[in-house]
């Protein structure tokens, strides 16, 4: 299929490593701790690892933290290939990994506000502007290209390749309405059953069509911070279970957003010719989040905070915090755009 691609895209591509059956290569390190952790992996361990100091000097939102963060969240999905198993529980890892989450959930807490109730929130998301300004599938509607679609792709596949794994995390610590509602909306994510209807395997044919390697974790090393931020927080919420109200206010964050954003997407797919899979992808989050967005607000939401009143304001704050980091990869995507460069940190390597 011919492909439009930006002037960043014309460099000389790397060889494409032989695809693995599960898991993804470990990726490049971005910094000082990032490096000590991929070393540590690569080593199987008993490595010297950063101490608190060494991570307090990272950037909350920076290269070299989500890098390593990332990087350690990843030892409890798929993992790495060569690295073994038994590396999910090390307790040196696991303390490494508490105190990067603890400099980005404080810089969070800094930057997102903290006195919003999710009645609030949730109200304001429910009004869709009129103008989609600084909106990255606004854009890609109406202005994009190809090759900034693709570049898109790429990075949402960080998440959409695992789609909904991250959120199964607060299954078990929900009960009553916002449970039985939350497995619902998990059981359409998942296919209903059904492995070729799985949200995740339906992104894997959207980027085929896109001529992009559908491989797990394949374009990790394409992505900047910002990507990887938003990504990570839905592991950080998830694999906590004191940050379960913030998971449920992602998860509803997202779900009350999908719909219209879809609409747009599978809009740009339709004017860019990009295939049907790719077009199908974003028309099923259409009519599927729509139906999840009255279930999140009602029953999950609802249920969660008929039961547990005081997690109000970590539903806010995970809503919040969600559209602070989407924020800021739009941002990063619209600016190299606009001036006609790649948004990757590194050149697209095709299927």
């Amino acid at each position: 299929m011919p492909l439009t691609r930006s002037p960043a895209e014309a460099a000389p591509k790397v060889a494409e490593a032989a695809p693995t059956a599960t898991e993804p290569d470990l990726p490049t390190a971005r910094g000082p701790v990032s490096a000590v952790v991929i070393a540590a992996l690569r080593a199987g361990g008993g490595r010297s690892l950063p101490d608190d100091s060494a991570v307090a000097r990272t950037d909350p939102y920076g290269e070299d933290l989500h890098m390593a963060l990332y990087v350690l969240y990843e030892l409890h999905y798929r993992g790495f290939a060569g690295v073994g198993e038994a590396l999910e529980w090390d307790p040196g890892l696991l303390r490494l990994r508490r105190a990067l989450e603890e400099r980005f959930l404080a810089a969070l807490r800094e930057d997102v506000p903290a006195d919003r109730t999710a009645a609030e929130v949730f109200d304001e998301l429910l009004v869709e502007p009129v103008a989609q300004v600084g909106s990255v599938s606004g854009h890609l509607a109406h202005d994009g290209e190809l090759w900034q679609m693709r570049e898109y792709a790429a990075l949402r596949s960080l998440y959409h390749l695992k789609e909904a794994d991250p959120h199964a995390w607060v299954i078990p610590r929900l009960r009553g309405r916002a449970k039985a509602a939350m497995v619902a909306i998990e059981f359409d994510e998942f296919g209903g059953g059904r492995a070729e209807h799985m949200h995740s395997r339906l992104f894997a044919d959207l980027m085929r069509d896109l001529d992009l390697d559908p491989g797990y974790g394949r374009y990790l090393d394409a992505a900047p911070a910002e990507a990887l931020a938003t990504v990570n927080l839905m592991s950080l919420f998830g694999l906590h279970r004191a940050l379960r109200g913030a998971l449920v206010g992602h998860f509803g964050c997202v779900e009350v957003t999908s719909s219209p954003g879809s609409r747009r997407l599978a809009d740009a797919m339709r004017r860019l010719g990009a295939g049907a899979a790719a077009e199908h992808f974003y028309a099923e989050h259409v009519e599927a989040d729509a139906v999840h967005e009255q279930l999140v607000r009602r029953e999950v939401i609802a249920g969660l905070l008929e039961d547990e009143p005081h997690l109000d304001a970590d539903v806010a704050f995970g809503a919040d915090a969600t559209n602070f980091l989407d924020d800021r990869l739009g941002e990063v995507l619209l600016a190299a755009w606009g001036r006609g460069d790649s948004a990757l940190t590194v050149a697209l390597v095709d299927r």
